[in-house]
């Protein structure tokens, strides 16, 4: 497990959404003998790793950590908008 980024924890701060004690998790760690409702990758395509899910999206959106912080927002930005535009199709 990898600490998130500091950046990242005061960029999201910024939103109201408090990260500090959370850690990054790999897809090892978690379950592959299920098919997951949906899959979101961001931007890796054809190269992302394979999870079985009965509905996949690829947000092709760039790794902020090397953005400057207003690229960090904009892209921090267009997740949150993506995200509640899911939920209102599920």
């Amino acid at each position: 497990m990898i600490r998130v980024n500091p950046r990242t924890l005061a960029l999201m701060a910024e939103r109201g959404i408090e990260l500090l004690g959370q850690v990054s998790k790999g897809l090892d760690d978690l379950p592959s003998d299920r098919p997951w409702d949906r899959i979101i990758t961001m931007g890796c395509g054809d190269a992302c790793p394979s999870l079985p899910a009965v509905q996949r999206e690829d947000w092709s959106l760039p790794d902020p950590a090397g953005l400057s912080d207003g690229g960090f927002r904009r892209v921090r930005d267009e997740i949150e908008k993506r995200v509640r535009e899911l939920l209102a199709r599920c």
